[in-house]
């Protein structure tokens, strides 16, 4: 049995923060998983730029993001575990890995951070008709064979959905010298961001189909096409616009799944509109002493807000380790979702320590709105207002609130809630 003070499970650009974190917390005793062969996650392949705005007011490709973080988890002494899955992890917090040169490890710790990251939406779950032939990936298994194994999927190429690594391998494919038809969208609005239009797409006059889907998938041993199509308000295709397609790959960009097969074992607690843990503001679960930060919390549009989330988890599970137990739900206080706001993070507030000092509020909008008033309001009244000149449902809001608006008001429950107010100005 091996005995930790703070395991870390996943080694992407969450787990890298909260661990580093934890450790300028004042916690000695890491240990941090990572199924993986290196660190980084994601972030290795992801060789564009416009990563760390926020974090570092500039910007850097994911690699170069991800390197500076390796860099300052190499300085402490913080153990890492490298190509090691783990199979389970309990509410009592004992850990079961597996690793092929050390084996079967069996690992107890006093608090984890899960940073498991999330997974891509396959075609299983779109039930679209046709064969089972070659040429259809997700965008993040073609966006690997190119950026990081060197092979190209192929050379014809239509896209289904608007998520960003859909966006940005639109690029990529034409840099490459391939023919991207077009990318298609079943909503009335991208699922990218707004920036990622721009740059991905209008700038090589890549065609996006807005309120259309993909109804038929045509070829046996290689993709031969696709019939594309209207859909209707109720997203039923319309079938007299039905339209073939001819290509040789097609890329699903249709969504993205916080991984929390592990978070269900250790009886956590899950938000079904995030699909992630339900988590106070220190970002600790149902289940004392386990924290959440990263996709595996909720699917984020920037890294930089990973990292900032991870932040609050490192310092929350330091303070746990430090403190001790405390009883989650003593004096909660529920954060809830009112018209215009589709989930919050976190979901509720333990009322004893949220007026020690800021508190972030993370968010996504229903719909996309021109303008909005985001107001945060309690049982004791309106505690703070702000306009906001541009949402939409693919790009995170972040609000902080701070000290001093939380003493004043005191409350029992806040509600967020956005009001469309017009058209920006």
């Amino acid at each position: 049995m091996i005995y930790k003070e703070l395991v870390v499970i996943g080694g992407g650009p969450a787990g890298l923060s909260a661990a580093i974190q934890a450790y300028e917390e004042g916690v000695q005793d890491i240990l941090l998983i990572e199924r993986d062969f290196e660190l980084g996650g994601i972030l290795k392949q992801c060789i564009h730029n416009g990563f760390g705005l926020h974090i570092f007011q500039e910007e850097l490709t994911g690699p170069e993001y991800a390197e500076r973080f390796i860099k300052e988890l190499k300085k402490m002494n913080i153990e890492v575990i490298l190509d090691t899955m783990v199979l389970e992890i309990t509410n009592e917090k004992k850990i079961i890995a597996v690793n092929k040169e050390l084996g079967i490890l069996n690992i107890q710790t006093q608090a984890i951070i899960l940073a498991m990251g999330c997974r891509e939406r396959t075609r299983g779950a779109l039930n679209i008709p046709g064969f089972r032939p070659a040429g259809i990936f997700t965008a993040g298994t073609a966006q690997r064979f190119v950026n990081i194994e060197g092979y190209m999927p192929g050379k014809d190429i239509v896209i289904l959905g608007s998520g960003d690594i859909g966006l940005i391998m639109a690029r990529r494919f034409t840099l490459e010298g391939a023919k991207v038809r077009c990318v298609v969208e079943l909503m009335p609005y991208s699922n990218g961001l707004t920036r990622n239009v721009v740059q991905c797409l209008e700038d090589y006059d890549i065609p996006l189909y807005l309120r259309h889907t993909v109804i038929e998938i045509h070829g046996k041993d290689r993709l031969e096409g696709v019939t594309v199509a209207e859909v209707d308000d109720n997203n039923l295709p319309i079938l007299a616009t039905a339209t073939y397609i001819p290509c040789d790959t097609l890329l699903l960009s249709v969504g993205l799944i916080p991984e929390n097969e592990l978070s269900k074992l250790a009886e956590v607690k899950l938000d079904d509109r995030t699909g992630g843990p339900i988590v106070n503001q220190r970002m600790e679960t149902s289940t004392q002493g386990i924290f959440a930060c990263g996709n595996v919390l909720h699917v984020h549009d920037l890294v930089d807000f990973v990292t900032q989330e991870a932040r609050l988890a490192g310092k929350g599970a330091a303070d746990y380790l430090s403190k001790g137990k405390v009883d989650n739900y003593a004096d909660a206080i529920p954060v809830r979702v009112l018209k215009g706001v589709r989930y919050i993070v976190p979901q509720y507030f333990q009322g004893k320590e949220m007026l020690n000092g800021r508190q972030e509020l993370f968010m996504r909008s229903v719909k996309p709105m021109d303008k909005a008033k985001l107001i945060i309001d309690s049982d004791k009244g309106v505690i703070k207002t702000k306009t906001l000149n541009y949402v939409k449902p693919s790009e995170m809001i972040n609000v902080a609130l701070q000290k001093e608006e939380l003493c004043q008001a005191n409350p029992n429950y806040l509600e967020i809630s956005l009001q469309e107010v017009g058209d920006r100005s």
